[in-house]
């Protein structure tokens, strides 16, 4: 069994502290309570946390020195600040020193979790795959997943936002080589353009006004591990470059600094975006784009998958069960065929979101059809078709190495040559599947050069 670690309170207000704690704990993390950043720096000194959450305003020793001080023990443990809607600015300087993330007060309960869930790092083993997968074309989907595992090749994660891209993501991590060292996931959405190279890259102590401290970035945090590039889409192109540097010269300079720092890492990139359509527009390098494009994974959307639904929901009964308080649900066969019916333009994401709702108003433990109060505008009679090379519902794993391998022949203009370096395989293996391709009649002979 790996050791449960717990997350770190530090919050001078006894209501606000308890509050927290309470919130946690019902979410099944273990909470410890510090009520400052003495008490705190002390409890650091003989346990080990998954994550800080710290008040910035507090006598003595403020949230930001806090910070300060645990990235000099230690760099690599999130910390998540807590501030007063006038100390935003302060929060961006405390992202540049290191931290996760900051939450504006007041927040909901809801946000609070999700933020500890993104950030919070269990100790040892790999945790649970997380991932949920009855349907056949998501068995093999995950199935290629695990092969790629085993690889050093950049992952392209494709795919509707709320898929469960980053799902996917940790399940490369936890079944690679990579899988006892970190895993970094960044949002390249999230964070301002003006922070984003110093997130990334890190910088050095005086490279900029406020940089009290040398401060690695999320590529040096991921040492030894896998980094998650999440919405690769959104990154300006100023530091798409850089990226580009950075993948290929597999080490990476600081802002302000003058010597290199090697990397040991795999990336692994994720977008909602048509990338290819970007490169088009000229809205993301086309080097880029195939650096990173070496094995795509494209994860279909929920009403592409039916098979997953009633899992999945099954699976949220239970996940939702602390945060509401009660437990024992079941859904009735009346909900269960609504949920399978409607279309999930939110995908995984929404039917979470419906799944909650529902055990809140539900009287009892049975999940009825009205408890669910989803659009009936948006019920399906059946599956929609699959286009666009997506999977449908009754794909295998030839299904999807062959449209894996068609389609990066396609985007790399009918190369022989070019296809066999993209999926890293030899040009006597890709010329045998094309020929099985062709006589199949799913190639035509002018498609090749």
């Amino acid at each position: 069994m790996a050791e449960i670690l717990p997350v770190l309170v530090v919050e001078d207000d006894d209501a606000l502290r308890e509050a927290l704690t309470d919130t946690l704990e019902l979410s099944g993390y273990t909470a410890i309570a510090s009520a400052n950043a003495e008490q705190a720096l002390a409890w650091l000194g003989k346990g080990n946390p998954g994550l800080v959450l710290t008040d910035v305003q507090m006598p003595g020793m403020d949230g930001h020195a806090l910070l300060l001080a645990l990235k000099s023990r230690r760099p690599d443990l999130p910390v998540i600040l807590m501030t007063a809607y006038g100390q935003i600015d302060r929060a961006v300087q405390a992202i540049r020193d290191g931290a996760a993330d900051y939450l504006p007060k007041p927040f909901e309960p809801d946000r609070l979790l999700a933020t500890v869930a993104r950030y919070f790092r269990q100790a040892g083993e790999a945790p649970a795959s997380g991932v949920v997968a009855e349907d056949p074309s998501s068995r093999a989907l995950l199935d290629l997943a695990r092969r790629v595992a085993a690889s050093e090749a950049s992952v392209l994660l494709t795919g509707e936002s709320g898929v469960g891209k980053e799902v996917f993501a940790r399940y490369i991590h936890q079944h690679s080589a990579r899988q006892k060292g970190p895993f970094v996931a960044v949002n390249c959405a999230a964070i301002p353009d003006n922070l984003l190279e110093s997130v990334l890259f890190g910088h050095e102590k005086g490279a900029f006004t406020g940089a009290s401290t040398t401060q690695p970035g999320k590529f040096e945090q991921a040492n030894g591990g896998i980094l998650l590039l999440d919405e690769i889409s959104e990154l300006p192109l100023n530091l798409q470059a850089k990226l580009l540097r950075v993948l290929q010269e597999r080490e990476v300079e600081r802002v302000g600094g003058r010597s290199a720092v090697p990397l040991d890492v795999r990336v692994i990139a994720a977008t909602n975006r048509d990338l290819a359509a970007w490169v088009g527009e000229g809205k993301f390098r086309e080097d880029l784009y195939y650096r990173l494009n070496v094995f795509p994974l494209e994860i279909p959307p929920l009403r592409h998958r039916p098979a997953d639904i009633a899992p999945l929901a099954r699976h949220f009964l239970k996940h939702s069960e602390q945060v509401v308080g009660r437990g024992g649900f079941a859904l009735s066969g009346a909900a269960l065929a609504e949920l399978t019916g409607y279309s999930w333009p939110g995908n995984i994401r929404e039917l979470g979101n419906v799944i909650q709702r529902a055990m809140i108003l539900a009287t009892d433990a049975e999940i009825r059809p009205e408890h669910l109060m989803l659009p009936r505008s948006t019920l399906r009679a059946a599956p929609a078709a699959v286009k666009d090379g997506g999977l449908p519902g009754d794909v295998g794993l030839k299904d999807v190495e062959r449209e894996t391998i068609l389609g990066t022949l396609k985007r790399m203009d009918g190369s022989r040559r070019r296809t066999a370096e993209a999926l890293d395989m030899s040009e006597r293996t890709l010329r045998h599947k094309l020929k099985q391709y062709r006589e199949a009649g799913f190639l035509d002979g002018d498609d090749l050069l």
